[in-house]
């Protein structure tokens, strides 16, 4: 089964930091872009950060900004979130899917569908 797993969540106190993965199953990461977004109870997916299949472009927004870093290791097959600075309205169950494709930039990665969602992972920014 093509999909891609997403693991590190967990729970943290205000201020504190975490590192998302997300690891594709059945098939290679090297070529797809990939988004990370997030789902809080209550409310629609909201698009948190993108990056190019080389990753030499990346995408935030704005309210993660100067807090969270997305990086990939292509020979790892994996995606990271690098969450700083983690505040309660972070709280989500956080996916990662494929955005796009080797020559996407990630400009308008909050509108795409995406493609091999995985489960999710839950993080929870609490006292």
């Amino acid at each position: 089964q093509l999909q891609l797993v997403e693991s590190g969540g967990g729970l943290v106190q205000p201020g504190g930091s975490l590192r998302l993965s997300c690891a594709a199953s059945g098939f290679t990461l090297e070529f797809e872009a990939i988004g990370w977004f997030r789902q809080a109870p209550g409310t629609g997916r909201e698009g948190v950060s993108c990056i190019s299949s080389s990753g030499d472009k990346t995408n935030y927004v704005d309210s993660v900004k100067g807090r969270f870093t997305i990086s990939r290791d292509n020979a790892k097959n994996t995606v990271y979130l690098q969450m700083n600075n983690l505040k309660p309205e972070d709280t989500a169950v956080y996916y990662c899917a494929a955005v796009g494709g080797t020559y996407y930039s990630c400009s308008d990665f909050v509108t795409r569908h995406g493609n091999y969602w995985g489960k999710g992972t839950p993080v929870t920014v609490s006292s």
